[in-house]
């Protein structure tokens, strides 16, 4: 979910590869985006282990607090 308003980035900078794509495998407190808020870049990171079925927001899409971002598939 993002925590705030603002501007979904896959990546830290335009010319860098996205943080994820779908099918990784991420581990809790990786870094999977930025949401750009009042010109400030906030880092996101995973609140949980799994994988990346779905990457639900589009590059450079704004979008509100609690946005679903990821669907993440983890195992029980």
């Amino acid at each position: 979910l993002s925590p705030m308003a603002g501007t979904f980035y896959q990546a830290p900078s335009p010319a860098s590869a996205p943080y994820v794509k779908e099918g990784d495998s991420i581990s809790a407190g990786q870094p999977i985006c930025i949401v750009e808020a009042m010109k400030m870049m906030n880092e996101i990171k995973s609140d949980k282990p799994g994988k990346v079925v779905k990457m639900l927001v589009e590059n450079a899409q704004p979008v509100e607090k609690g946005t679903v971002l990821f669907w993440v598939e983890t195992k029980i």
